[in-house]
């Protein structure tokens, strides 16, 4: 969809409009003669003032600059071509260079001349209306339309409408693909199907990488709540394993065993996990034991994070300290330091967000209470 847009100068007889009309920047008294006209494709004239026009369009102010060539038999008015778009949406244009605050565009004239405008508002430099026409195109997208619209916002220079182009286009290709329009570009022109191609699989890839990275937060997540909770059955003891809470009593010793964390679920298979540590006879085996292996390496994460390692209770926990000091020395810790890294990361970005929501839920009960 090509509109051809003709601007250029000359002769015309007067007419006369009959109304007034405040500008943005102008008054103008439009009762007087107007000295422009406006030729459309179907040989339509439209009256204009040059004064207006030039206000509102760049372009147009150009065109005013331009001496009048005067013909024998011929009036003394510019005369504007614009031709390759219906002429009710140059009425609309005009209408909307007269008074671009005053006048909002119809849903019938969007509907109708939404592309035209928008190719107009583009060759003349209006930005309002251009910024209008932009966000009405848009709104009426569909996957009949979505390559055609896709073509003149390239030639118009409208990102906004490119880029959501294209997101329908990844959206529905395989409708998309069944068009006439499509079948178009891939006959003439290529290098806007490979564009179209090349958007698609960039999108399916940063969709990979979000997936992945999302995986790869859940991980450090269970990795963090898994550090909690050796901490917790460690310090404080759980339902199965680790010290009991001692209170003296009458000089008596009672043990309390405290309650479950929040997190139970991985506490539970940490607590089974620890159980078959302290027993297994395979542990220090050459073949070794790959439950024993994952909690040797929770441990030596746990090591890591504590900033206590002389009064912390978590098993190894000094003799791992002592075993990162070597391999740093030896540059061997690299990969734990990033590991390290990311679970804190993900530990503190799981605060802050969880804050959040206390926050929001907080005001939530209190306007509840109002």
């Amino acid at each position: 969809m090509e509109a051809v847009l003709v601007a250029m100068s000359v002769p015309a007889t007067t007419e006369d409009d009959g109304f007034s009309l405040i500008t943005d920047k102008l008054s103008y008294n439009l009762t007087t003669t107007s000295d422009v006209e406006i030729v459309t494709s179907s040989n339509r004239r439209i009256p204009a003032h040059s004064g207006v026009l030039a206000s509102a369009s760049p372009v147009l102010m150009n065109i005013m600059k331009k001496p009048v060539r005067r013909y024998r038999g011929c009036g003394s008015k510019r005369v504007i071509k614009i031709l390759g778009v219906p002429c009710d949406a140059v009425s609309v244009l005009i209408k909307f260079l007269y008074s671009s605050r005053l006048v909002c565009l119809t849903e019938d004239e969007m509907e109708r001349h939404g592309i035209h405008l928008l190719a107009l508002s583009h060759v003349y430099m209006v930005t309002q209306l251009k910024q209008r026409c932009s966000k009405g195109v848009v709104q009426r997208l569909t996957t009949e339309n979505v390559v055609d619209v896709l073509q003149l916002a390239r030639l118009c220079d409208a990102p906004d409408v490119c880029l959501r182009s294209m997101r329908l286009i990844h959206l529905k290709f395989k409708t998309v693909e069944q068009t006439e329009g499509w079948k178009f570009i891939q006959e003439h022109d290529p290098f806007l199907e490979l564009d179209i191609l090349q958007f698609i699989d960039d999108a399916e890839s940063r969709k990979k990488r979000r997936r992945r990275h999302r995986k790869e937060q859940d991980l450090y997540m269970q990795l963090s709540e898994a550090m909690e909770c050796i901490e917790h059955i460690c310090t404080q003891g759980c339902t199965l394993v680790g010290p009991s809470n001692v209170v003296d009593n009458n000089k008596s010793m009672i043990a309390e065993k405290s309650k479950p964390c929040k997190a139970f679920s991985t506490c539970y298979g940490l607590q089974l996990l620890i159980r078959h540590f302290a027993v297994c006879k395979r542990r220090n085996n050459d073949k070794g034991c790959l439950r024993c292996k994952r909690m040797l390496q929770l441990f030596r994460l746990h090591s890591l994070i504590c900033d206590q390692p002389d009064s912390c209770r978590v098993p190894l926990c000094r003799q791992f300290k002592k075993r990162g000091e070597q391999d740093k020395k030896m540059g061997e810790d690299t990969k734990w330091k990033l590991l390290v890294t990311r679970v804190v990361s993900a530990k503190a970005m799981s605060s802050l967000c969880q804050s959040k929501k206390n926050k929001r839920e907080e005001a939530h009960e209190q306007e509840g209470a109002c």
